[in-house]
């Protein structure tokens, strides 16, 4: 069981959306997993053995996290039975507290069909009397994260504070050099622009950082000391 499995679309998704959050929840011990769903390549200046010595360098950065790459279609990912299956597969195996999603709105087909297939497999995962492997888990929590495209308004539910894991983030996402450096008109434009992003949440709650998120179902808090 883990406390938090993040399904990432793409490997530097997770750490461009909340590898701050993800920093923050590895260094106060909670147990946190990372499913890669595709390999992320062909990109104009990547290859997978590239893209995976990054993933290596951007999860040590991030403070370890489990990790692991299901190695399907990049760029031509869909909702069907059979992945359903596989993602409901990889519920049950790590039996989340809280589930993390790309949001229900975005520019990229992929991380539509992430969101899609992590809402289904979520009651997939929880059937009796089906081939899916492993024991039912219905994870009582689905968060969604905003995978980085500008064209968004982003309007979260909650923020994280990450003030004191920015610098980790930072050092997850720039470990993608073939993504955000090499062959740049403007190398290190995507990391500035999501530092930005970060600093702005971050404003909203008198913090320097903040990640933002967003929830269709209700949460509690415990006590209004959670409240920033």
């Amino acid at each position: 069981m883990v406390d938090a499995l993040i399904l990432s679309p793409h490997p530097d998704d997770a750490e461009l959306a909340m590898g701050g959050t993800i920093a923050r929840l590895v260094a106060e011990g909670r147990r946190v997993a990372i499913v890669d769903v595709t390999s992320g390549e062909p990109t104009p200046y990547g290859d997978e053995a590239t893209r995976a010595g990054e993933t290596a360098a951007a999860n040590a950065a991030l403070g370890h996290p489990r990790r692991e790459n299901l190695a399907l279609p990049n760029r031509w990912l869909e909702v069907t039975i059979a992945n359903r299956k596989v993602m409901a597969a990889v519920i049950r195996r790590y039996r989340p507290k809280v589930l993390f999603i790309p949001f229900r709105l975005d520019a990229h087909p992929d991380h539509l069909a992430v969101h899609e297939l992590g809402i289904r497999a979520r009651f997939d995962a929880k059937l009796t009397k089906t081939d899916i492997p492993g024991e039912p888990w219905y994870p009582p929590r689905v968060v969604q994260f905003f995978c980085t495209h500008l064209k968004l308004s982003i309007q979260p539910t909650f923020l994280i504070d990450t003030s004191d894991h920015a610098a980790a983030k930072r050092r997850a996402i720039d470990a993608y050099q073939s993504q955000f450096y090499v062959g740049r008109d403007k190398p290190g434009e995507v990391p500035d622009m999501v530092a930005e992003i970060d600093a702005y949440f971050g404003s909203r709650i008198g913090r320097p950082f903040a990640e933002p998120f967003y929830t269709d179902e209700p949460i509690a808090v415990s006590d209004l000391d959670t409240l920033v």
